[in-house]
């Protein structure tokens, strides 16, 4: 199986929030997303989504938007994101999701011998004390996830970590996230949350031997990411 990945879909079932008022490069964007993947993934590929899927204030609100999702090609495997508001309790998410799709929540689920595990994150540079609290207990839950993933990891498993936030600043430099990432060595990090031209940003990051790939779908060409070509 091929494992592709994308976020930031930003879907709104209801037309009350389209993404072309942010610019040209958003007009029909999911049209685009979804001829490309249409082409490109089969039933057997896996699809990693890092956030910000849909605009919906609650799950059942979202429901259109998730159904979509749903009837693409391929596994699909889902992160919260910071705009993510209708990702109620994670069972009740798991309960709702069509066939195929699959949540992570600060744990670590299997397919075959990929292992995908992963938590939001938060800025890595906070000032205000609120932030700078968010930013600890997402430590704590990447954490999580990644202990979850080493309990699981066997020889040949690939590993895919996902987060919504980057886990660098602008700089790209080191930080306590990509420091605790770095002590698991998993073989991808997906992450989004970044937009627009003036962003400063590389398709791909390394660092320690760890592959960082940007897939905010605005600043990919609105294509999958290919992230293994076999797994």
């Amino acid at each position: 199986m091929k494992v592709f990945a994308i976020s930031d879909l930003h879907l709104d079932s209801t037309c009350e929030k389209p993404m072309n008022v942010f610019g040209p490069g958003w007009e029909g964007h999911w049209e685009k997303i979804r001829s490309d993947w249409k082409e490109r993934v089969a039933d057997e590929d896996v699809v990693l989504l890092a956030g910000d899927l849909s605009w919906a204030m609650t799950l059942e609100a979202a429901a259109p938007d998730l159904a979509d999702i749903g009837s693409l090609p391929g596994r699909k495997y889902i992160l919260r994101g910071n705009h993510d508001y209708w990702w109620s309790a994670i069972g009740k998410v798991r309960d709702a999701l069509p066939q195929g799709m699959y949540a992570v929540q600060n744990d670590c689920l299997r397919c075959g011998s990929l292992l995908i595990c992963g938590s939001r994150l938060w800025n890595v540079n906070p000032q205000a004390e609120e932030d700078k609290k968010i930013a600890a207990r997402e430590y704590i839950r990447l954490e999580m996830s990644l202990k979850a993933m080493r309990a699981q990891r066997q020889d040949g498993d690939k590993v895919a970590v996902m987060t919504h936030y980057p886990p660098f600043d602008a700089s790209f430099a080191d930080s306590v996230f990509t420091d605790l990432i770095a002590e698991y060595a998993p073989d991808a990090v997906i992450y989004g949350h970044l937009h627009g031209k003036d962003v400063r940003v590389r398709p791909v990051v390394d660092k320690k031997g760890v592959k960082y790939y940007l897939t905010s779908c605005d600043l990919v060409g609105h294509r999958l990411v290919e992230i293994f070509g076999a797994v």
